[in-house]
């Protein structure tokens, strides 16, 4: 809305054109949603369901969250949309992935709030119907010639992906990372503060690189015109959410919930695609797909080699390894909540400059 305004503004007074500056409405943007959710998440926390605790986890102080109001996730996105809607110059479709994403998020608040928790189905559904209509959205607004144009790692030229193949992908990949950001969420800080971290950096590339026409040639990286408005928008909800770490730092006083992390989580992949290149999401948020999504993996694993006849004992290495992982970091190694969260944070400092180089630079 500024952006627009101030085209209006700008004739009868010129300074008003610094509106429509993305650098001035992304730092403003992540600035406003930060104090706004300072000041008010505070006078709003008490409307919000309690934890229950993790009933299974008591020998890993899975009981001490039980009474914290939950699913802060559902007032802080709230919190966040004006200024995303004041600050953020999106046209139709991306609008349309916006609305998506808070839809993912009541469904983990809904979730949050039931006396029963909704069944993995269900909201294994939920979600599928979420990341579909993300990827239709995506591919329509920034689709050229019925073909969306792609980079990949490693390879050089530009792939040109048709809808049939470009939707199942996409939603996987959103499907995939909004649930894995989900499991990563149990110590107090970890999922938020990893997330705010790949934001950040999500940001850079998404108004630096792949926005940038300079940047992006020397990369040899199609340029993409409306990913430095999505760089203001990750950018806001960094900033919300850096609000409520504040309130979440251990001892936590509240907790996000499913509403929360499943609309960070979804929106990371929401962005990574943004950026034309989809696997980025493995180089940006590599620790918490790995905490997350490991569980997932090993599953999987396990009922393939049942299938085909290969027995993995009880004492294999493999059955060992608790998931999420910072569960078998707590409980196998001994770690306490903030030795997981300051290692897991140190990780992805290391992993994802290097992870980003090679899918970057080398291709």
């Amino acid at each position: 809305m500024i952006y627009y305004l101030s085209q209006y503004l700008t004739q009868f007074w010129g300074p008003f054109r610094l509106l429509q500056s993305h650098a001035l409405l992304l730092a403003g943007g992540a600035f406003t949603a930060a104090f706004v959710t300072l000041a008010l998440l505070p006078r709003l926390w008490d409307k919000l369901p309690r934890d229950r605790g993790k009933v299974l986890c008591k020998d890993m102080d899975g009981m001490k969250s039980a009474g914290k109001p939950t699913g802060a996730g559902f007032w802080v996105t709230l919190l966040i949309l004006p200024v995303i809607l004041l600050f953020a110059p999106l046209k139709f479709w991306d609008l349309a992935a916006v609305v998506m994403l808070y839809f993912a998020m009541l469904f983990g608040y809904l979730d949050d709030r039931a006396q029963v928790p909704w069944g993995e189905l269900k909201k294994g559904l939920l979600d599928a119907v979420v990341s579909i209509a993300i990827a239709v959205f995506i591919f329509f607004g920034h689709a050229e010639g019925g073909k969306m144009i792609c980079w990949l790692p490693f390879w050089k030229g530009i792939v040109y992906v048709p809808f049939w193949i470009y939707v199942p992908a996409a939603a996987s990949i959103l499907w995939f990372t909004m649930n894995a950001t989900n499991c990563s969420d149990g110590v107090d800080g970890l999922a938020g503060t990893l997330t705010v971290i790949t934001l950040a950096m999500l940001a850079v590339i998404l108004y630096v690189v792949v926005g940038y026409r300079p940047v992006a040639h020397y990369f040899l990286i199609p340029v993409y015109a409306e990913a430095a408005r999505w760089a203001i928008v990750v950018m806001i909800v960094a900033g919300g959410f850096g609000g409520y770490l504040w309130f979440n730092a251990e001892p936590s006083k509240i907790l996000m919930g499913d509403a929360g992390s499943r609309y960070l989580g979804i929106l990371v992949a929401t962005a990574c695609l943004m950026t034309g290149n989809p696997l980025l999401v493995v180089a940006l948020s590599p620790i918490v797909l790995v905490n997350g999504g490991g569980g997932l993996g090993k599953l999987v694993l396990l009922r393939i080699a049942k299938r085909v006849g290969f027995d993995i004992g009880e004492d294999n290495v493999i059955r060992k390894i608790r998931f999420p992982l910072h569960d078998h970091c707590k409980k196998n190694l001994g770690w306490s909540n903030a030795q997981v969260l300051m290692r897991f944070v140190l990780l992805q400092l290391i992993v994802m400059p290097a992870l980003l180089i090679l899918l970057i630079k080398i291709r």
